[in-house]
């Protein structure tokens, strides 16, 4: 499957981290649907969802925690996307501290579609190219 390849930056500030100035593990999975929703905007999927009663569901997420944020970081949010089957996408992504040599956080994210009844189905046209 063709796979699409993005960037996205996030301020960590200090409500993101706990008492050590740490960003608070949870605050990963918030800075990723962040850059997910810089790949598709808010608007498609608030249109989609009107329109058409569809929307996407996080199915699972896996996230391995390698090397903690700071306050004051600006991290770049790395996404690749690839369309698993008619019903799923799938989101590598990953937020790298400046200079590091090694992801701090990895993810594996997968989406699927459904209804209002959340029942599966096929990933409409949202604006995503898997050529």
């Amino acid at each position: 499957m063709t796979q699409r390849t993005y960037r996205f930056q996030v301020q960590v500030y200090y409500e993101d981290t706990d008492h050590s100035g740490v960003v608070y593990h949870a605050n990963y999975l918030k800075y990723f649907e962040r850059a997910r929703e810089g790949v598709i905007s808010p608007d498609a999927l608030v249109a989609l969802w009107k329109k058409k009663g569809l929307g996407f569901a996080v199915y699972k997420a896996n996230v391995s925690f390698l090397d903690g944020a700071e306050f004051g970081d600006t991290l770049d949010i790395i996404s690749t996307v690839r369309k698993d089957s008619d019903y799923r996408l799938v989101w590598q992504q990953e937020a790298w501290r400046p200079g590091a040599a090694k992801a701090a956080v990895q993810a594996e994210i997968h989406l699927v579609c459904v209804d209002r009844a959340k029942n599966l189905k096929p990933i409409p046209d949202v604006g995503l190219d898997f050529g």
